[in-house]
């Protein structure tokens, strides 16, 4: 399905953009291939990745780095979010509440405890 028609047609491509709702600009461009020593690149975070899914976004450009590969933070942290790689570890607001899972009652309120082994789970 074309949405844009690039030939003679009864709408220019302003229009036509304009139709659309798109940046004229956007009907224009044309994304550029990765290089060889970005594809390489790609390689070797994916063969790091594997070795070790726990390296995050600021782990794996150190370990690129020990290998004397000229490599930049920002450009790893791109090239793996493109690639959906994150590093296994626990997310951010681990301390905050689940309210979806509802917060149990506290059944020993204003039960008095006087001897050993009286409340007990199990």
């Amino acid at each position: 399905m074309v949405l844009v028609e690039r030939d003679e047609t009864e709408f220019s491509l302003l229009r036509q953009s304009e139709l659309l709702t798109l940046n004229r600009s956007s009907l224009y461009y044309q994304p550029t291939p990765p290089t060889g020593s970005e594809l390489a690149l790609r390689q070797r975070i994916d063969e790091v990745y594997t070795a070790h899914p726990y390296y995050g976004i600021r782990r794996n450009p150190a370990v690129l780095r020990r290998e004397e590969m000229r490599v930049n933070h920002k450009a790893v942290t791109r090239l793996m979010h493109q690639m959906c790689i994150f590093g296994i570890s626990p997310g951010p607001n681990l301390s905050k509440r689940r309210h979806e899972q509802g917060i149990a009652p506290y059944l020993l309120r204003g039960v008095k405890i006087e001897q050993p082994n009286q409340v007990r789970s199990g």
